[in-house]
């Protein structure tokens, strides 16, 4: 297995014991590929959850460009779900895992279909 495959693993894991939710493998797959190189580099795999700029980062680049979302008090939301969701307490928060359940929170599969 190739280091996507461990880390995809892993973020299965997480979903399982963490967020309590079983994976969607062949979307969690998808989700992964789609963050790109993000999830090799030890800063940008993880979501900093607790500093605004960053939640407005994915708001934009992620719920409204990539999911084609309308700009609303709902992607915050949803965001506050997926946090909720991963544990608050939880310091890594992986970004394959936030997006993958943000991905599932607003019904976009279709998005990496």
């Amino acid at each position: 297995m190739g280091k996507r495959d461990d880390l995809i693993a892993q973020y299965a894991e997480d979903l399982k014991t963490k967020c309590k939710v079983t994976p969607d493998m062949a979307l969690l797959t998808k989700v992964t590929i789609g963050c790109g190189p993000a999830i090799y580099d030890n800063d940008a795999q993880t979501v900093a959850a607790s500093q605004a700029s960053e939640l407005e980062t994915i708001k934009k680049n992620f719920l409204i460009k990539k999911l084609g979302l309308a700009d609303g008090p709902k992607l915050d939301e949803g965001i506050a779900a997926a946090i909720d969701t991963y544990g608050k307490s939880e310091r890594n928060k992986y970004r394959a895992v936030f997006y993958y359940l943000l991905v599932k929170h607003f019904g976009k599969e279709a998005v990496y279909g």
